[in-house]
């Protein structure tokens, strides 16, 4: 039970930094500053934070004509979702 409560709490998180950053990155390009380099949103994104960076996309309207990141967010969800199922199949 813990196990799976740390994996959901981890995911959430990243998620959540995952998010912030889009918007950073959505106001960075509004505004001609610095950009976030596209591998950290990626990586972030496939790593634990897929939920949050397709938040992001959709409500920043952030990134969305890039295949690359449609295509990882989703792949990172469909993964981050089996293993979540996994934990909470044999860990609970």
């Amino acid at each position: 039970m813990i196990y799976f409560t740390i994996a959901c709490v981890a995911a959430g998180a990243v998620s959540l930094i995952n998010f912030i950053l889009y918007g950073t990155d959505k106001r960075a390009a509004i505004k001609g500053r610095w950009r976030m380099p596209e591998r950290v949103l990626l990586g972030l994104s496939f790593f634990g934070g897929a939920a949050g960076g397709i938040l992001g996309m959709v409500i920043f309207h952030h990134k969305t004509r890039k295949a690359a990141f449609i295509l990882v967010n989703a792949a990172g969800l469909l993964w981050q979702a089996a293993a979540l199922t996994y934990a909470a199949i044999y860990l609970i």
